[in-house]
């Protein structure tokens, strides 16, 4: 891919210098090093919108659900159940 723009940053010089040198010993430009740790982070930052927006339409799909609701002691009890079988048979 060429690179075509350049991306200036200020940072603390320890941080730079340390930096450097530990992309010196993995053998790798530091330039390589911060690409690939934008384009990690965009990758994430899409994933997490991503993920974000799916869950947002199932939430607002079940609040248009127009079927009753089941009070939670009633969820409750029907789970205790299943766990209280489950170990049962595990006994």
């Amino acid at each position: 891919m060429p690179k075509e723009a350049v991306f200036t940053l200020k940072l603390e010089s320890e941080l730079r210098d340390a930096f450097a040198a530990e992309a010196a010993a993995t053998h790798r430009a530091a330039s390589d090093l911060v690409r690939t740790f934008m384009r990690e982070f965009v990758q994430r930052q899409r994933e997490a919108r991503e993920h974000d927006a799916w869950f947002r339409a199932k939430v607002q799909q079940a609040l248009d659900d127009p079927r009753p609701g089941i009070p939670n002691d009633v969820v409750m009890d029907e789970t205790r159940a299943i766990i209280d079988r489950i170990v049962a048979e595990k006994a």
